[in-house]
């Protein structure tokens, strides 16, 4: 299996395969989705080799940086910023639950491409990174083993250190999250004060006495099939309505959960390409 996927890596350094191709192909060669990114962070493959590529196809500037959580303790993210030295409107990204690999940096790399400067965190920075995890259900239930309380602070914190980057427009700050990630920006737009807005991917909503306290205007994107989240979404949009609280979202009918993820099986690309314009507009309405 390494002769297979050393030529896999080959291939798409050499240009015979585009991103999507190439993570289709380690999907096979490893034997799921969660294995082929997990074997990336861990070979350091992600953050170079496949981070250089496209950061430069997108023409954008990309880097691993580190920064202080309000503990002290050290936390690490994946930033990426429009081409020259200007200011723009700063996105924190926030993983699914088996930590930070290439889908997110993706994410956060074309969202650089369309001028924000956006900051995707390793929530599992505190137990060593991502890249450390021996499986994908090890990251996951590392991810589960944080205290909910220790994730959003260093959440924050990442907003406090994308509010002072240089390459960022201070107090234009939104968050975008995608399964878990999605319910920690919903978690965000009630508690952080940073915040200017929230988009939610197929993530739950906090509890009824958190979401009357939400302060930003939210947006919420869900695949119609994924029961478990969507069918709260009515309850959810009438107690935000009741509490006269900004939510605005869609469901896409024949998407499921995880429909944005690319590199993935249940990738919707009419659902995704929606989407994304839907963050888009409401991003630039939201941070000017």
């Amino acid at each position: 299996m390494a002769e297979r996927i050393e030529a896999l890596v080959e291939a798409y350094r050499g240009g015979a395969l585009d991103r999507r191709a190439f993570m289709a192909r380690l999907v096979a060669a490893t034997g799921s989705l969660g294995a082929a990114h997990l074997l990336l962070e861990s070979s350091g493959l992600a953050g170079t080799l496949v981070s250089e590529r496209e950061a430069r196809q997108l023409k954008v500037s990309a880097e691993a940086v580190a920064y202080p959580a309000a503990d002290g303790a050290k936390l690490a993210g994946y930033l990426c910023a429009p081409q020259g030295s200007g200011r723009a409107p700063g996105v924190l990204v926030i993983h699914e639950n088996r930590g930070l690999n290439d889908h997110t940096r993706d994410v956060a790399r074309r969202f650089a491409a369309e001028g924000f400067t956006a900051l995707a965190p390793d929530i599992l920075a505190r137990k060593g990174g991502t890249g450390s995890m021996a499986t994908p259900d090890a990251a996951r239930e590392a991810i589960m083993a944080i205290p909910p309380e220790t994730a959003q602070a260093d959440l924050e914190a990442g907003l406090a250190y994308l509010d002072a980057h240089a390459r960022v427009r201070r107090g234009r700050l939104a968050s975008v999250g995608f399964c878990w990630g999605g319910a920690r920006s919903f978690l965000l737009a009630a508690e952080s004060r940073r915040l200017r807005a929230a988009v939610v991917f197929y993530g739950s909503a906090p509890p009824p006495e958190q979401l009357a306290r939400v302060r930003v205007p939210v947006l919420g994107l869900y695949g119609g099939t994924d029961e478990r989240i969507t069918s709260k979404v009515p309850e959810v949009a009438a107690a935000l309505e009741r509490a006269k609280k900004p939510f605005e979202y869609k469901v896409y009918p024949a998407a499921g959960h995880a429909f944005f993820n690319d590199t993935g099986e249940r990738y919707d690309p009419a659902a995704a390409k929606d989407a994304w314009a839907r963050t888009l507009a409401f991003l630039r309405a939201h941070l000017g």
